[in-house]
């Protein structure tokens, strides 16, 4: 089944030109996955076509008015009814690639993509069932997170990568960093292949990539081992190096 992706902006072509590249370009022209962009704007009723407006009680910059959003959403009806409808903003909860794999166990997902000071919070409370946010910064829409969102999703569709083991060992797949990568030649600016990988034993390969993870999570990001599936194997590697597992 195609996982359907719809997307309520005000600029649509920013979503579905992004999306049309490389891999997620081929897996929308394999039926892998599919993105609809929804344009606010012509769902607004003022002859204008504003789609936003002074806040009550003052204050500076516009918000976006819950009408023309609601219209907007209800157009996608009955494709997208009983979709999680996911909120672009920075008062979410983080997004995390345990989220992308929560969310890509979804058919399909409608994305709303605010701008200005935000949505008028009605509107929030009447379609809104996810509040997610990529990080403690502020865009100047929600466009670019939704694509991005978009993309970690995706990959995580079967087929999409091509095969399941792509993604089976990348980085966050088990709470580390992946570890390094290498390829041809075997000396690159002096710097030579780690043995092992030339070894062709699969269980030193498999134990030295393993171990690398450990200290690569352990020296750039410590805090993610606090959540991570350590063994007691692991713990003592740590332990051994000079770090807590």
């Amino acid at each position: 089944m195609m996982k359907q992706f719809f997307v309520l902006t005000l600029f649509p072509e920013m979503i579905t030109q992004t999306l049309s590249h490389s891999i997620l370009g081929r897996a929308q022209a394999e039926g892998l996955i599919g993105v609809k962009s929804v344009n606010i704007r012509e769902y607004t009723l003022n002859k204008q076509k504003h789609v936003d407006d002074y806040p009550y009680g003052g204050g500076a910059g516009m918000v976006m008015q819950g009408q023309p959003i609601y219209d907007a959403y209800q157009s996608l009806m009955p494709q997208a009814e009983g979709a999680r409808v996911v909120y672009m903003t920075p008062q979410g909860r983080p997004f995390t690639q345990r989220i992308a794999e929560e969310l890509a166990r979804e058919d399909k997902l409608v994305f709303l993509c605010g701008h200005y000071e935000g949505v008028d919070e009605r509107l929030i409370e009447e379609i809104v069932t996810d509040e997610i946010s990529l990080g403690d910064f502020v865009l100047t829409g929600g466009e670019l997170a939704a694509i991005t969102m978009i993309d970690a999703i995706s990959r995580l569709v079967p087929g999409v990568l091509g095969k399941e083991e792509s993604f089976a060992d990348e980085s966050f797949s088990d709470g580390l960093l992946e570890y390094p990568q290498y390829t041809r030649p075997p000396v690159f600016m002096g710097r030579e292949v780690p043995e092992v990988l030339l070894s062709g034993h699969h269980g030193n390969v498999a134990k030295w990539r393993r171990e690398q993870a450990l200290l690569r999570t352990a020296k750039k990001r410590p805090d993610l081992l606090e959540k991570a599936d350590l063994t007691e194997k692991d713990r003592k590697f740590l332990e051994e190096q000079g770090f807590e597992g």
